[in-house]
């Protein structure tokens, strides 16, 4: 159940942005693409409500919890990103908007690019850890809680990863600027 539930938020997150971009920029119906748009915390609420429910009802915390808790980490830190940027695409391609913003291919903008990504990605493994340390809490058995404890030891690795391939790289490599991004 949990898995079908991650793959509808997903599914849904994707669903709802091209609905509610849609509604925006070709129908020109602004408040039905906020409600659209404002779906997506929505489906993110009814994946956390879900797996509590099911941990609460003596599920055993199989690996799919814990990566609701992953998810729910990195929608929380990425989503608005995600939906800024597929609005300054569309924006350009269907209503005349700026080209979208691109980050610097090089260079100390790229650097800070990378630094800023990396930190929020950080956030979105510290709110994934909360969560599935409330999981664990909530379950209250370390044999059940086995599959939750396993995703909260692969956070550490997330991030260092992320910081080797994201801003240390960036920062030690940092190349010549190929062009200038704006924000």
């Amino acid at each position: 159940m949990i898995v079908a539930l991650i793959v509808a938020s997903e599914v849904g997150f994707w669903v709802l942005l091209g609905a509610g971009l849609l509604a925006r920029y070709l129908l020109r119906l602004r408040r039905l693409s906020v409600v659209l748009l404002l779906g997506s915390p929505v489906l993110d609420l009814v994946l956390l409500v879900a797996t509590t429910v099911d941990l609460r009802r003596g599920g055993t915390a199989g690996p799919m919890h814990g990566l609701a808790a992953i998810y729910l980490g990195f929608s929380i830190m990425f989503g608005h990103a995600m939906i800024r940027w597929a609005d300054q695409r569309f924006a350009h391609r269907f209503a005349g908007g700026p080209p979208p913003w691109k980050p610097s291919k090089g260079g100390w903008a790229r650097a800070r690019h990378e630094w800023r990504e990396w930190g929020k990605a950080v956030v979105a493994c510290g709110i994934a850890a909360a969560l599935l340390g409330a999981g664990i809490l909530m379950v209250g058995d370390a044999d059940r809680a086995a599959g939750l404890v396993g995703w909260l030891q692969k956070l550490p690795a997330v991030v260092v990863i992320w910081f080797i391939v994201g801003p240390a790289w960036a920062t030690l490599f940092p190349g010549r600027a190929k062009e200038d991004a704006v924000r």
